[in-house]
């Protein structure tokens, strides 16, 4: 096969990785929450009711900001619900899901939860403008955020709460641009309820960080007119606009499963022109940034049928995709797409993080174990901090049913504060190995620290609770780095991670 080839120069670059770029979602919505982050009952369960053995694999994860509590399961939220004692806690129909909510784990909960991750976990709170709007936004930002002195910031501290939580992100609602949606609205409706929100909280605290609804996808019949029309409303009123995507391969058609990151590209860059339009109508130096917080492989086509099966149940089994090889390296992709436009997106969270359609999965008074797609994501993480290098490739390209011509190579390259570069590298091929040759402009770097993939015989291999260990990345041999150049062989299928020093 024709060797795939690029450049890397530190005086061309992208931009800088935020650190919420590696962020992820926890819902109400499934057993992401109970018996997944919260098992009271679970051999490992700590004194607050989080499972430390999930808590170990989340650290390892390097998640940092995390959304909450939705997601679909937020319009029909009332944040009062899940304050307070326990035992006073009531029990609520979640239209989202058709699933019964017992409010057992709660605001309070998740903020402990958080800071038992770590100190690089952040709260990005949804509010409800669904069934619900500025009056309680406000509410719940006084009794989460302000110090005391207040009904509602005095009512925190009797639940035991001292100190404020300090949630600088919010979202201002989910989704509110799809009919599945409760509450669901107009981009008129939304942009003016957002941006009145927007106003009051700033009132509150002008240095909240604000997150307005972009469209649910792409594909939406109402793409880039929704954004134009909210962001019209909300621009100086707000900090970034959200992106949703998932992707499956759709009739089988695995070739064009592969490229899903050419779509992704196309959607964040098509939703930055459009944010520049809006910005240059209103003659305005502000530059929007994106939020694509919830991302991920979903196989979305079997959950309708499994959500209209359900009569009320208490956290039940839903969305909990067994993940591939195959899917890990879609991915992957997924995440190089993500660094590739970290100058505009500076927030990402992966929906979610444990069971629902997540890299994390448990078993109800059992173990824990890492899906194929924890690997990319962890490694990502550690490795994907500091400036990302402009990589525009010269690959061999495959034909897609979907999108067309694809290059057979998506990659991009990391450039840490120590010189250190990072490439990360997904070959599509799903027959042939790629040769690759890199030639390194202006870096001193002189070793192959690591080149580490994923990669199995079988495209369908995974980790299971009955093999948690089947599929691990491992160290590749051969790759050599000199005169300036770096040379290696990705195997077909793979997701690579080059190390140099």
């Amino acid at each position: 096969m024709r060797t795939a080839r690029f450049t890397l120069d530190p005086a061309f670059t992208v931009g800088e990785v935020n650190p919420r770029l590696f962020g992820s979602f926890v819902e109400h919505l499934g057993r992401c929450v109970y018996t997944g982050i919260f098992e009271p009952d679970h051999p490992t369960a700590d004194a607050e009711g989080l499972r430390t053995d999930v808590l170990d694999l989340v650290r390892e994860l390097g998640v940092t900001a995390v959304r909450y509590p939705g997601g679909n399961f937020v319009s029909g939220y009332k944040w009062e619900d899940s304050v307070g004692p326990v035992e006073d806690r009531p029990r609520r129909l979640d239209l989202a899901w058709r699933s019964t909510e017992t409010n057992r784990f709660g605001l309070s909960e998740y903020i402990a939860f958080l800071k038992k991750i770590g100190p690089q976990a952040e709260p990005m709170m949804a509010v409800n403008l669904g069934t619900r709007g500025v009056a309680e936004a406000l509410e719940l930002q006084e009794y989460a955020n302000h110090p005391s002195g207040t009904a509602l910031s005095d009512l925190r501290v009797e639940h035991g709460d001292k100190d404020p939580f300090g949630i600088r992100m919010w979202c201002l609602g989910n989704e509110m641009d799809g009919p599945w949606q409760t509450g669901h609205k107009t981009a008129e409706e939304y942009g003016r309820i957002a941006a009145e929100t927007a106003r009051a909280m700033r009132q509150i605290d002008p240095g909240v960080e604000l997150v307005a609804c972009g469209s649910s996808g792409q594909a939406m019949e109402t793409f880039a007119q929704w954004e134009a029309t909210v962001l019209k409303e909300t621009y100086d009123l707000v900090d970034y606009i959200s992106l949703h995507a998932y992707y499956e391969p759709l009739d089988g058609d695995v070739d064009s499963f592969l490229a899903s990151a050419v779509d992704m590209e196309s959607f964040i860059e098509n939703v930055i022109a459009t944010c520049d339009h809006v910005g240059a109508l209103l003659k305005s130096r502000k530059k929007i940034d994106l939020s694509f917080d919830e991302w991920n492989v979903w196989y979305l086509s079997r959950t309708e049928a499994q959500v209209s099966a359900l009569d009320w149940p208490e956290a039940p089994r839903l969305l909990e995709d067994s993940y591939s090889v195959t899917d890990a390296v879609v991915f992957g992709s997924l995440l190089i797409a993500l660094l590739r436009h970290a100058d505009r997106v500076t927030v990402a969270c992966l929906a979610q993080l444990v069971n629902v359609i997540a890299p994390i999965m448990t078993e109800p008074g059992g173990p824990a174990w890492r899906q194929t797609t924890f690997f990319p994501f962890a490694q990502a993480s550690k490795y994907g901090r500091g400036e990302v290098l402009d990589v525009r490739v010269d690959s061999p390209t495959y034909e897609t049913k979907r999108y067309g011509e694809a290059d057979l190579l998506h990659a991009t390259a990391v450039r840490a504060g120590d010189g250190t570069v990072t490439v990360f590298a997904v070959n599509r091929s799903r027959t042939e190995s790629l040769p690759l040759d890199v030639a390194l402009n202006g870096l001193d770097l002189t070793e192959v620290v690591e080149h580490s993939a994923l990669a199995d015989a079988d495209p369908d291999a995974r980790n299971t609770l009955a093999e948690p260990e089947r599929v691990l990345p491992h160290p590749v041999d051969g790759t050599t780095l000199g005169d300036g150049r770096l040379s290696a062989v990705l195997e077909p299928l793979s997701w690579n991670v080059i190390r140099l020093a």
